[in-house]
């Protein structure tokens, strides 16, 4: 994958396989070939149900997060969890093309799908993938069934400026002692699974060849426009942005959304360590 000399690759792939360990029986991973790459997809539940698309955060974040929820998701569904091309994960981008915009996410994750051979899909995402999962309903409602945005980020608010400031130093010099210090604060030293700590610390400095899409947040009146039902799941304990500021301002634009709060929860410790039952309100919303 290029970038930095000296980066641990078989430890990132044996942290990445021991979470994945914790999924269900019978999954499968599969390489799909996309303009931007190959993006790995892990698959599991019956051959021929419902297929929902989950897309993982930025940062250290992969689609083994999701395992948690996979099992129960996968009693109805037919789990696809993405590996974001040119992050960390199992997926290889293609050189320097990568995506620049938010027309390339949209287009990676149509051939995505064309890929996969799914034409309608459910998708949810955490994070930036809420992000993400939100552009591609407004790009591309016609192939979303339902969405569902777990604390997504830069869609209805900000990041607070204290986030941004304890994230800094992970960001300019990524090690595992500043990603755990991170996680630790902003999960307010909550105890989290060991081995998905030690897969977020393997991914400090992963040999990423491309920097995450960012920009502006949707559009107001292209939200309103939006007749894709949304389920928003915010995290009661986020120090990412101010929860109930999220929720005013996704309720002014998505009045027909659901908005949830997800008490005594933070952030990063989601889909992972959610509250119980969180699987079970996925899966009621998704069969509608």
């Amino acid at each position: 994958m290029g970038g930095r000399t000296g980066y641990d690759m078989d430890g990132f792939h044996a942290a990445y396989d021991k979470v994945m360990a914790k999924w269900p029986a019978g999954r499968e991973g599969v390489a799909v070939p996309t303009p931007f790459g190959e993006t790995w997809v892990n698959v599991c539940g019956p051959q021929g149900a419902p297929p929902v698309l989950l897309l993982p955060g930025g940062g250290g974040a992969t689609s083994a997060g999701w395992y948690a929820q996979a099992a129960e998701l996968a009693r109805e569904h037919r789990v696809l969890a993405v590996d974001l091309v040119g992050a960390p994960g199992r997926s290889a981008p293609a050189g320097d093309r990568h995506p620049r915009t938010v027309a390339d996410l949209v287009g990676w994750v149509d051939a995505l799908l064309d890929g996969l051979g799914t034409g309608t899909v459910d998708l949810g995402g955490h994070s930036y993938g809420g992000w993400i999962a939100l552009h591609y309903a407004l790009r591309a409602p016609a192939r979303v069934r339902r969405l569902f945005l777990l604390d997504p980020t830069q869609c209805f608010a900000g990041f607070r400026t204290a986030y941004l400031l304890h994230a800094l130093p992970m960001l300019l010099r990524p090690s595992p002692r500043r990603v755990r210090a991170f996680l630790e604060w902003e999960t307010g030293g909550a105890a989290l699974d060991p081995d998905w700590i030690r897969l977020q610390e393997a991914a400090a400095g992963f040999p990423s060849v491309m920097k995450p899409v960012t920009g502006p947040r949707p559009e107001p009146d292209a939200l309103r426009g939006l007749e894709v039902p949304v389920l928003l799941l915010l995290a009661g304990n986020s120090r990412t942005h101010d929860t109930s500021r999220v929720a005013v301002a996704a309720g002014a634009v998505l009045p027909q959304a659901e908005t949830v709060v997800l008490p005594d929860v933070s952030h990063h410790a989601l889909p992972q360590a959610a509250p119980a039952g969180l699987g079970r309100r996925l899966s009621g919303f998704l069969s509608g």
